[in-house]
């Protein structure tokens, strides 16, 4: 699982957030279609047994770590690949080729020269670049001042304001009206431009949208976050193709006092003049790397896809030692091999699912989720109109601290009502029927610190108004750790929960009617 990087509510209906226990008393919901087959028999082929073969060799040093791009990753997509021709799986793309090449670029430190108000400022020092845009020039007298940058129904920060071909400049944060409440939400609580990892994505997409030339953005919270990721030769990924062709700069408190020493108070909109020069040469480095993607077509409805997904990278070698990533994310991608043999299992009996089953191995989840957004941004190998769900799977092998005095029967469930109250129900019903686990809710509320409903592969789904549900085991003592090894996995939970997912695709794939999406948001 990818850590808290930049890219970067619970309905109430079945239950509020919370850490919760299913209902076992409701064991034959009507909402659940699958009664005259007894789907435990493809469920039963999911074994500890194979997830320990698998996963030993998966997490193995021979992988070194998965690392995106690096020689380790190649083993584990080859891995991938033998497995699903072995089970006799074809691939997802139409040229039968189970690699779907997500092209990306590994970021050193740009060359900048920058000048604001007749003063030079330094690359670190001073600011950061974290986009990767083209080699190019900017010589202009004035910047425009956008306040927080936002565009929202409820505020906007560039009414009557013309940005094209312009500097621009934001600070962080929403507005806060006398009383002390949010003026979006109306109440003491932020709205999503206070989460830095949504709002530092969309403030830079809009002034993206509107045609600024360059976007500075004063973000104290998070400036040595910054430097950290992207201010030298940092090894930090990217898309490549996704270059903007906007510059994109955080600015340190200095710098942005230079240009508005009222900076912190300030949220008007006004034109600074104040002469700027920019001077940018990129020096990134080409890099390859491969979403893995296999399908079982549908009987009955082959262009209705559920899409089931892990990430296949992990954090490779640093300072010498191999990070094997065994529940982050070898739990996930081998699960996921296990939930497709089970399926291939039924069609070899004639009962194979009514909808598409797509296996998605995504690289870069460790880097930006970037072959999840490479999937549902850019080259989508089915249409997103036509995705039903998405149910997405990473670290489900070990036992957080919250849950080490019990018996281990637990998973975390985020997404699961975000989108679509029925998935949420489904969901609760099939482990009512099959599995009787707890289900933890903590990290699906959202005021939630830890955010990570934003933090793995579901979440590019989710933002294209895809249902998702994000099993998770929470995070450990060895998480992103050199000690997060094969032989610290509880396979006897990582079975049950990856029968968990089987049988909730299995429910989605062969209801009569699609889930409905009754909370799409804009």
């Amino acid at each position: 699982m990818k850590k808290a990087l930049l890219i970067i509510c619970c309905t109430g209906l079945i239950f509020a957030c919370g850490t919760q226990k299913s209902d076992t008393t409701s064991q034959t919901s009507s909402t659940v279609a699958s009664k005259q087959l007894d789907v435990t028999e493809y469920a039963e082929t999911i074994t500890s047994e194979q997830l320990k073969t698998d996963l030993y060799i998966y997490a193995s040093d021979e992988f070194e770590g998965r690392g995106t791009g690096d020689p380790g990753q190649k083993k584990a997509v080859n891995f991938l690949k033998e497995r699903y021709i072995a089970l006799g799986i074809p691939a997802a793309q139409s040229n039968n080729d189970y690699f779907q090449n997500v092209p990306l670029e590994k970021l050193g430190a740009p060359d900048v020269s920058f000048s604001v108000n007749n003063k030079d400022y330094k690359t670190v020092d001073d600011f950061v670049s974290i986009s990767s845009p083209k080699d190019g020039s900017l010589n202009t007298n004035e910047i425009i001042y956008a306040g927080y940058g936002i565009e929202d129904d409820a505020y906007s920060s560039y009414t009557d304001l013309d940005i094209k071909g312009k500097i621009v400049f934001i600070k962080s944060g929403e507005p806060i009206d006398a009383d002390g409440n949010y003026v979006i939400t109306g109440t003491k609580e932020g709205s999503k431009w206070s989460n830095f990892r949504q709002a530092y994505a969309s403030k830079r997409d809009i002034a993206k949208e509107k045609g600024a030339a360059a976007l500075l953005v004063y973000y104290p919270e998070i400036y040595a976050m910054a430097t950290a990721r992207f201010g030298g030769a940092s090894g930090a990924i990217s898309l490549k193709g996704n270059a903007d062709d906007m510059y994109y700069f955080l600015v340190n408190t200095d710098l942005a006092k230079n240009i508005l020493p009222s900076i912190e108070a300030e949220e008007k909109n006004q034109t600074i003049k104040m002469p700027v020069r920019l001077e940018y040469k990129n020096v990134s480095e080409q890099i390859s790397s491969e979403n893995v993607a296999a399908i079982i077509k549908g009987s009955e409805k082959p262009e209705e896809y559920i899409v089931i997904s892990a990430h296949l990278d992990h954090e490779g070698i640093k300072n010498g030692e191999i990070y094997n990533g065994a529940d982050d994310d070898g739990s996930g991608s081998v699960a996921l091999l296990e939930i497709a043999d089970a399926f291939k299992t039924a069609v070899k009996n004639g009962q194979g699912p009514k909808r598409s089953i797509v296996f998605l191995h995504v690289t870069g989840e460790e880097k930006g989720l970037l072959g999840s957004r490479y999937y549902t941004d850019i080259d989508p190998i089915f249409p997103l109109a036509n995705t039903v769900a998405n149910l997405n799977i990473d670290m489900i092998g070990r036992v957080d601290p919250k849950h080490e005095d019990g018996d281990g029967n637990y998973v975390y469930l985020i997404g699961s009502d975000k989108l679509s109250s029925e998935l949420h129900t489904i969901s609760e019903e099939v482990n009512n029927k099959y599995m009787q686990m707890e289900f933890d809710y903590t990290f699906n509320a959202d005021d939630d610190p830890n955010r990570f409903y934003y933090r793995s592969d579901h979440y590019n789904f989710a933002k294209n108004n895809i249902p998702v549900i994000f099993y998770f085991n929470g995070t450990h003592a060895d998480y992103h750790k050199p000690t997060d090894t094969p032989d610290k996995i509880r396979y006897d939970l990582l079975q049950n929960r990856t029968r968990l997912i089987f049988y909730t695709a299995w429910e989605l794939a062969n209801r009569d009617n699609r889930i409905v999406v009754d909370k799409a948001t804009e």
